[in-house]
Order: C-alpha cells, then structure tokens, then sequence
C-alpha cells in the first residue's frame, strides 16, 4: 500500500460556488423531499414536525429487532477472535456517516440517506456472501427460487415485520447492491409500489441477472449504493492485514482514488462532488470510475479469493448450511413444535408483530420460513444451532484464537 497518503481537495471554483449556493440558500431541485414520502397505508405512520417520514424510518429500522443482530455479522472475517475486525454493525454506520457527507454538500435529503444506509444490509446471512450463496442454493434447489440478501432486507421490513416503511427507503435498500461499480448513477423515478414488487418478484425468480439492471429511484439511493463500496474497499484491507491475509507492504495499483482506506474515502467523496454537484445524477471521472473497478478487482484477487479465508467456508460452513437447512424444513413439515425454528423463530417473529397486523406468518410456505430463520441468524448463534441439532458432527470451525500469537 502507499507509504504516504495523497489527499485529493475540492477544486477553488466548486469550493466557491457551494458556498455562494449557501448564503443564496439554494435547494437542489432534485433531493427528495418529505412530502413525497409513500407508504403502503398512509394513515399510519404519518410525519410530525419532531419525526419526519424518513427520520421514522431510520426509527423504524434501528428499533427491528434484527438490528441488533449486526453486532455479529459476518463483513469479510469470519473465523477470528478479533474485537477489530469490522462487523456488518460498523459497516452500514461507515456507509452512512460517507454517504450523508457526500449527500449534505450535494444537498440531498439526508434523513433518507441515513435510512436506506442502515437498513440496507438487514436482510444479509451469517458468514457475508459466502452464507447468501449457499442459502440461495438451498432456497433454489428447493423452490427455484433465489435468494439475494438486498432483496431479503426488504422482506425483513415488508414481510416479516410489516413496518410500513417507505417506497423510497425499501427503494434505496433493493436498489443499493454495492458489487457492481458505474461510471454514472442516474436514478430512474419512482412509479409506485405495483413496479417495485415487480423488481422484487423478478430479482427472486431470476437472480442476479435481474439484481444487476436495479437502478435507484432517488439520487439519495446511488449516493448510499456507491458509498456501499467506498466504505469497505479500503476497510476490507485494513481487516485483512489485521487478519493477516495480507501485509502492510501488498501493492495496489490504483493512483487516483488511492490504496489506503482513508484515501479512497476521501479521494472518491471529492471525485464525486466536483463531478455531480449540482445536477441530476452521479458522476465519477473516468479515471476515478477506472480505479473503483481496479481496486474491486484488486480486493478479489488479493483478499475475497485467498485459499486461506474460503477453505472453512466450502470445507464447513456449507455442509451446515444444508444439514440446517434440511433438518428445520423437515421439523417444520413435521409440526415439531420443539424445534428451534418455531421456539426461536416462529413465535419470535409473531410476538414482534402482534401490534402491526399483517398475514399470519405461520401460514408462509415452510421453505421460505426456514430462510427467513437461517439468514437471520447471527454467526455465532448459526454455529451454536448446529451443535446443537448435530452434537456429534464432525464439522466444526476453529476459530483464530485471541492469544494465538502469544502461543
């Protein structure tokens, strides 16, 4: 990595004009105001001068009980005894303290931007996107159906808990999938709750070829999906020399936005304000646009793909996902009122809701019950739950222990 951060700035012109615009107080016509905020129910839920529509979604989603369970999520580093090591809990803190940087100079709404940050990652499994892939092939296997964690966390708003959130924040999160980088983020404008369980539908039964063409509706939703990976390029790459994947001396290549972490935030924030401020859509500078491909493909090469990190994921992690997910399938077909998926989950699930009415959640089909039961499972709580439907399996995970280096 670089020896000596480069800090790219605003440019004197832009630095100028943003602060003209300011005493002219001028609004950008584009931000998504509150009064366009769209629920499924509008009598419920609606706006007071102390809790704006969106302020009551960030409320609605730091208040689900699956919230909590980000403190034990996998981002990138499953298998080590390392308070350092960023969880999904930090990440979508990170997402959203860049995204509203970026948003406030740009002028956009910022309660939204804080909501469909928090809540994008509701829906992610234990153990990151290897957990998301070997449940979507249980779920296809079973239904044809797949499964795709920013899908899921809709679902978990919509679905399960029946919050009542709004278009624009359910719009945001679906949307907000950080794995594949443009050059422009043109939002494409919201046409109403039918189109958008249209996108949801199409994103479950044809994976990720429908997951890549989902465009946000509101510039606020592409200023969190490209903050989505401005917040864990270069922090994957902190994990990973922390985890020792990597070392401080790893080379990486890319010369605009940087190789260390505090770099690339600050450098793409800059990149995208000269380039986007003050009109309709987001735009990254083609050498910019250029590194962000560079630096993703970098961290696959370098960190995502490394022996070292996968081998307990193919090796554990996915025989479990399937003995999990078989045993509570059959237990829940079965009627085993014993078993975990209906003391853990089913009557958790159907205690949350008592108050927010919605379809009785028993009557779900049982494989998209035992779904919603594995991904939201925390790693720990996935492992322990193994153990103890299968206390004399062979698979198991030793984890890098907190004093493994004293030994």
């Amino acid at each position: 990595m670089e020896e000596k951060l480069q800090y790219a700035a605003l440019s004197g012109e832009l630095q100028a004009r943003i602060r003209q615009d300011r005493e002219n107080h001028w609004e950008n016509p584009w931000q998504c105001r509150e009064e366009a905020a769209l629920r499924r129910d509008m009598e419920r839920d609606k706006a007071t001068l102390w809790r704006p529509a969106f302020v009551r979604d960030s409320e609605k989603i730091m208040h689900l009980p699956l919230y909590n369970r980000y403190a034990d999520k996998t981002q990138v580093f499953s298998f080590y005894e390392n308070d350092d090591l960023t969880r999904r809990a930090l990440h979508v803190q990170l997402v959203s303290r860049i995204a509203r940087n970026i948003g406030a100079v740009l002028g956009l709404n910022l309660d939204l931007i804080e909501a469909i940050a928090l809540g994008h990652d509701l829906g992610h499994t234990p153990f990151g996107h290897a957990g998301e892939r070997y449940l979507s092939e249980l779920l296809e296997e079973h239904t044809g159906r797949y499964f795709n964690h920013n899908v899921h966390s809709v679902r978990v708003l919509e679905g399960i808990f029946h919050r009542n959130v709004t278009l624009q924040t359910l719009d945001g999160i679906l949307c907000h999938n950080g794995e594949f980088a443009q050059k422009e983020y043109r939002p494409q404008p919201l046409a109403g709750f039918e189109p958008f369980d249209e996108s949801l539908e199409a994103c479950c039964t044809q994976g990720e070829e429908a997951v890549k063409t989902l465009v946000p509706g509101t510039l606020e939703g592409c200023v969190v999906r490209v903050c989505d990976m401005i917040a864990y390029l270069g922090k994957d790459r902190q994990d990973a020399v922390t985890a020792r994947i990597i070392s401080e001396d790893t080379p990486f290549t890319t010369q605009a936005i940087g190789a260390q972490n505090a770099a690339i935030i600050n450098n793409m924030t800059v990149d995208i304000l000269e380039n986007s401020y003050g009109r309709d859509c987001l735009l990254l500078s083609p050498q910019t646009y250029q590194d962000l491909k560079t630096a993703k493909a970098e961290n696959y090469e370098k960190i995502y793909r490394n022996e070292k990190l996968n081998e307990a994921y193919e090796t554990s992690v996915r025989p479990m996902f399937r003995e999990i997910f078989e045993k509570l399938l059959g237990d829940l077909q079965k009627g085993q009122k014993a078993s975990p998926v209906f003391q853990h989950h089913i009557s958790f699930v159907q205690e949350k809701v008592k108050w927010y009415g919605g379809p009785d959640y028993r009557e779900e089909d049982p494989c998209q019950i035992v779904t919603d039961y594995i991904a939201s499972m925390t790693d720990d709580y996935f492992l322990a739950l193994h153990h103890f439907l299968f206390p004399k399996s062979s698979l198991g995970i030793r984890y890098h222990s907190y004093f493994a280096d004293l030994q």
